[in-house]
């Protein structure tokens, strides 16, 4: 069986990404606009309708008018923005971070695409909180560090320009739109304090949730938090846990490669009270490109795995 796919906003920076990786894939065909018809509302609405699927990949204003060209009741959606991801009828699109979550991506029509630095602080502290190991009543810092990749074509242009932009620290408002998506889907009762920044790296990313277990009041250990981690995503092909023994630093993208992968370390002190969560991810992979084809193989009832990079 062959599934249409039109990508709206297929010539940004995920919609690019996304098509490189279906690109050759027999499962689907995908639908092309010409140049002069990408922002023709009638074009896009005939496409949209047409398809099987659609994978938006727009500002969040595009995605929601995208979704209301929408007019049978067959054609499923991928939004990779982020104007639908605390929205109660849309299916949140992580797979691994909380039990039934792929069967719930399985059987959605709509779907919501995790944000790049949701997935990093979701991935290691919501199968902690699930477990119970973590407080869900905790004001959590998030500090992270990505690509510039991340911020789209204007922050891609910014970097080429000034080669003096070497750390861009930015979400000093407190605002940042990530925010209640963490909080949401971590399920948790505050805000997290969330201190994002971009560096001279074309690619990757590092979200780390710092945690002083003894203060918190947690009775864990390091060690019972890596046992959790590990047991929560055993078997995955796409997520891994590790302790970190012997590594004394972490690269913002070890081999300087394009990655699906997730990989998720607990880094502790000698007593165990005192602990590092990192993620490390591509921001344009499993953060954005690489999830968006997951959650479209799980709904299309393929090898999740397909067309990835692992």
């Amino acid at each position: 069986m062959t599934h249409k796919i039109f990508i709206d906003g297929a010539v940004g920076t995920t919609g690019l990404e996304i098509g490189e990786r279906l690109s050759g894939r027999r499962e689907f065909e995908l639908v092309h606009l010409p140049e002069d018809q990408r922002k023709d509302v009638n074009a896009r609405r005939e496409a949209i309708n047409d398809s099987d699927f659609v994978i938006l990949c727009l500002p969040d204003e595009a995605a929601i008018e995208a979704v209301s060209l929408i007019e049978n009741d067959h054609t499923r959606v991928i939004d990779a923005s982020s104007a639908h991801r605390t929205v109660a009828d849309w299916v949140y699109g992580f797979a691994e971070f909380r039990t039934g979550q792929r069967e719930a991506i399985a059987n959605a029509r709509f779907v919501s695409n995790p944000g790049c630095y949701p997935t990093g602080f979701l991935g290691l502290v919501a199968p902690l909180i699930a477990a119970g190991l973590l407080p869900a009543d905790w004001p959590y810092t998030v500090n992270a560090v990505s690509g510039y990749s991340g911020g789209g074509k204007a922050l891609i242009g910014r970097f080429a320009q000034d080669a003096d932009i070497g750390f861009r620290d930015y979400g000093l408002d407190l605002g940042h739109k990530h925010m209640p998506e963490m909080k949401r889907h971590a399920g948790l009762k505050y805000d997290v304090i969330f201190a994002p920044a971009v560096i001279r790296a074309y690619r990757g990313m590092l979200v780390e949730v710092p945690l002083h277990l003894k203060a918190m009041g947690v009775t864990a250990t390091a060690g019972q938090l890596l046992d959790i981690l590990q047991e929560h995503y055993a078997g995955s092909p796409i997520v891994s846990v590790s302790d970190g023994a012997g590594c004394t630093e972490l690269l913002l993208n070890e081999h300087d490669q394009p990655t699906d992968r997730l990989e998720l370390f607990v880094f502790a002190n000698a007593s165990g009270d005192q602990v590092r969560l990192i993620a490390r991810l591509d921001n344009l992979g499993k953060g954005a490109g690489g999830s968006t084809v997951q959650d479209l193989n799980i709904m299309a009832g393929l090898d999740e795995t397909a067309g990835l990079r692992l």
